[in-house]
């Protein structure tokens, strides 16, 4: 049985055995070089900080991904938006991991006031799959009722390729003025 918890810079190590494959082998995280141990749990620290970070465990204390919230804009007037990451293992990817990670996250974030997920998600250019991207991650953001609201051509270049980015977004609250909400 698969749970959330709450993610600690302690996870740092198991979480980059996740993410490390996303890096070297695919151009989704958009990073050229797999981060340190010690960079990631400075990461997850500041996101922490201010926003969910969850992991997907089994009853053994087994990490199968992660997902997390950080700011979408840092001005103000953004406060009620995000921006969100999920990394599956890739040997437990289609087996409800991400939707209990993503269906948390939500939770979370409407506890907080929380009104707009956006996901910024690499895309194969003129919407191909190739060796390192697929529409996998569209596919999944439609599924959890995220829609496609923009569309960058050529804009990230790596392993010698140019990638679009898509923009989703998912509306989690009613948009209304006056509203309180708990942003650190």
């Amino acid at each position: 049985m698969m749970r959330t918890e709450p993610v600690t810079g302690a996870d740092a190590e198991k979480l980059l055995e996740i993410y490390a494959p996303y890096v070297e082998n695919t151009a989704i995280s958009f990073e050229y070089d797999v981060p340190t141990a010690e960079e990631f749990a400075e990461r997850i620290e500041t996101i922490t900080a201010k926003y969910p970070y969850i992991k997907a465990v089994d009853e053994s204390g087994n990490i199968f991904g992660y997902a997390y919230a950080c700011s979408f804009k840092s001005r103000p007037a953004y406060a009620r938006a995000v921006e969100t990451s999920i990394y599956v293992r890739q040997d437990s990817r289609r087996r409800g991991t991400g939707r209990l990670l993503y269906e948390e996250l939500e939770r979370l974030l409407k506890d907080m006031g929380i009104l707009n997920m956006n996901a910024c998600i690499v895309y194969p250019r003129e919407g191909r799959d190739d060796e390192r991207v697929t529409k996998d991650s569209v596919r999944f953001h439609e599924k959890m009722g995220f829609s496609q609201a923009g569309h960058f051509h050529d804009i990230g270049y790596i392993f010698d390729k140019w990638y679009d980015v898509i923009w989703m977004e998912k509306s989690i609250g009613m948009h209304t003025t006056g509203q309180k909400f708990n942003i650190k």
